[in-house]
């Protein structure tokens, strides 16, 4: 039947031609079955129509729905958007009035006769809006809009949640994770499903498990009522027939110490199978126990079929941070290529135990590196920093007399963009970085201050220095030159980018914080207002870049890997991405997903410095057509056919780029001449 419908492409139905679903579909495939553009003409590509946002840049990373002849998308700002998918032109615009910045990766669709809606999330909520006229459905939630920060037992206007990443749709249900601090306090990260009409919670699903709920044993008692996160953050994919919803989790709070969570801390790290109807866990896969290396499922799963054994089987694919595909059977669980448990070293920091076994899939093989040796080095620098530095590969428990190496690094890996499916020939499509970084643990001295407060709250992203890791983590010096006291306590508070908020801090704290940050004056708090720290802290999120900020390793620094799922093997495998100032095919750093088409191309963009739309061959990765953007595309396409032509379309927004880069903000389609 599909082999029929590459012949008559006319005879595709209207969701075969429109882009509905974050990730093309309930499955997540990020595949198409258009084929006007196709391997013969894809040179021929030009831009049909660019939408400007006109908010500049900003660490947006939105890939747009299409459904009928209609474009949604966000702004750098969170404002919801329609176009004319054929030209671009506005048809209206929402704006809530909360406002945002940083990620926020999508959208989500649901109709039912003429009542067609679009939910939005704007920080902390979720808005359903008319799909139709970009008015607000006041008989949603309250007013229009749910707080996800209610319906956790903890005091809501004390919480952080947003969601970066778009929920699901199953029948009447919008089901949904959410973005949550990675540090003390936390709220816990439940999945829930709300009434797509009402905006009524129906099903909760603890991933911190409660007393007399599997997988309380791996929590010290009382766990579930100070830890936080294990949240799903990285997005969802359904198997409609069988009401099934798979959910990947990250790591649970504080990321790097877990002296308070001694266990395994089931679910985090966790892929979960749950009854679409009712939160049901089904089954379940935690590929990191007792996480303290923030090795989160960074990327939605990916629902394929294969062949094993001359039999089709339905399956589920998930990437890891580290480089790895987990395959499994999507009704049981079972692993669809042999898993293997190891042994590593336990951690000398006192109060911390790691788990004494991880498990790791035999195939395929790993499309990141795994371990910095000293012939990977390049130059100088690099090779005296290795002398100071402790690197041994997955799992190594970061110390506080040197470095860690975590390579790939805590970005991976793969990310965010997720993977893309190729029905036609079993091929998983996955971009991944292949850069180390390093971390390490300090002691928290007694009493605080206003530094004090900053390295545990702010120093694991911002670093002691408070030099962060551009681009993906600003520089906080000089800010008394960019911010007044009251709008960095708002920051702070609410969060912006990849920062979570952090509502809870007192009065007091947060003026000792703000002192601190703007000024560098250290603060004494009293005891009676002198928070509770972990005994130990993260020295901050290093990348490991040489004095230029090229990476200290050889490359390649990012790939695009094709990898046979039937088999476990690969089918291709290139760098991907350009220091253009180089002159050199390294591959870098890139962030934002691939798209497969039946036309046969990999559509992607993500690379952060040569600011490129890119369409490869699907059978051997050569590249056949590049356009450079305005920005750095640092998001996931779309493809969709409107009027009988199809149209491919990125968010270009420079986000991961240097800051020294264009700025971005805009929609770009692409289309063949008319």
């Amino acid at each position: 039947m599909m082999k029929f419908l590459f012949l008559f492409p006319f005879l595709l139905s209207a969701a075969d031609r429109d882009w509905p679903t974050y990730g093309g579909g309930p499955e997540g495939m990020r595949y198409s079955l258009l084929t006007q553009i196709d391997r013969s003409n894809v040179a021929k590509l030009q831009v049909a129509w660019t939408f400007d946002t006109g908010e500049g840049r900003g660490d947006m990373q939105t890939q747009p729905i299409v459904v009928g002849n209609v474009l949604y998308g966000l702004t750098p700002k969170y404002r919801l958007f329609a176009l004319d998918a054929a030209t671009g032109k506005e048809l209206w615009r929402f704006d809530s009035g909360v406002g945002g910045r940083g990620p926020n990766r999508g959208l989500v669709y649901w109709a039912d006769g003429k009542d067609r809606r679009i939910f939005t999330a704007m920080q902390s909520f979720i808005y359903a809006v008319d799909a139709q006229t970009g008015k607000v459905v006041e008989g949603f939630g309250n007013g229009g809009r749910i707080d996800v920060r209610e319906n956790l037992d903890r005091p809501a206007e004390k919480q952080s949640i947003v969601l970066t990443t778009p929920g699901i749709i199953y029948k009447d249900l919008l089901i949904v994770g959410g973005r949550l601090p990675e540090s003390l306090p936390s709220p816990p990260g439940d999945i829930r499903a709300y009434d797509v009409r009402t905006g009524r919670l129906r099903w909760q699903f603890h991933t911190i498990p409660r007393p007399g709920e599997f997988g309380y044993d791996t929590w010290p008692k009382d766990a579930w009522t100070y830890t936080g996160s294990a949240n799903c953050w990285a997005g969802m994919a359904v198997d409609e027939r069988r009401g099934i919803v798979y959910a990947p989790t990250g790591s649970a709070a504080s990321d790097f110490y877990g002296a308070d969570r001694l266990g395994d801390n089931l679910f985090a790290n966790t892929l979960l199978a749950l009854d679409a109807n009712t939160g049901k866990r089904l089954w379940h896969f935690q590929a990191v126990k007792h996480d303290i290396w923030d090795r989160d499922f960074p990327s939605p799963p990916t629902l394929v079929t294969v062949t094993r054994g001359g039999k089709r089987v339905d399956a589920v694919a998930q990437t890891s941070k580290q480089g790895f595909v987990y395959l499994f059977d999507r009704v049981n669980g079972d692993p669809l290529f042999p898993l293997a448990s190891a042994r590593y070293p336990a951690s000398d920091v006192p109060g911390e135990v790691a788990a004494t076994t991880q498990v790791l899939p035999s195939k395929p093989a790993p499309f990141s590196r795994q371990t910095l040796t000293a012939d990977m080095l390049r130059g100088e620098w690099a090779k005296s920093q290795f002398a100071k530095i402790r690197s041994g590969g997955q799992f190594v428990p970061f110390g506080t007399e040197k470095e860690t190496v975590i390579f790939p690094g805590f970005d991976g890996g793969a990310e965010w963009g997720g993977s893309a499916f190729d029905p036609q020939t079993g091929l998983l499509y996955v971009n991944a970085n292949d850069i180390p970084w390093t971390a390490g643990l300090a002691e928290n001295k007694a009493g605080s201050s206003g530094r004090k407060i900053y390295l545990t709250s702010c120093g694991t992203c911002h670093g002691e220095q408070m030099a962060g890791s551009p681009p993906s983590i600003p520089s906080l010096i000089g800010l008394a030159e960019k911010r007044d006291v009251a709008s960095l306590s708002a920051i702070i508070r609410q969060g912006a980018g990849r920062m979570p908020g952090f509502p809870s801090l007192s009065s007091a704290e947060m003026d000792a914080l703000t002192r601190f940050v703007l000024n560098g004056e250290d603060k004494v708090l009293a005891a009676s207002e002198s928070p509770t720290s972990p005994k130990f802290r993260f020295t901050g999120y290093h990348r490991f870049l040489d004095p230029k900020g090229y990476p200290g390793v050889n490359p390649p620094w990012g790939t695009l890997n094709a990898i046979n799922l039937n088999t476990g093997e690969y089918a291709w495998r290139i760098p991907f991405g350009e220091y253009p100032e180089l002159g050199m095919n390294t591959g870098t750093e890139n962030y934002g997903g691939p798209l497969v088409t039946a036309g046969g191309l990999v559509f992607i963009a993500a690379t952060n410095f040569d600011r490129k739309m890119h369409a490869y061959d699907k059978r051997n990765g050569k590249l056949l057509w590049e356009s450079v953007l305005p920005a750095a595309g640092n998001a996931s396409p779309v493809t969709y056919q409107v009027g009988g032509r199809q149209y491919v379309v990125i968010f270009a927004t420079g986000g991961k780029a240097r800051a020294e880069e264009k700025a971005g903000g805009v929609y770009v389609a692409f289309a063949l001449p008319q």
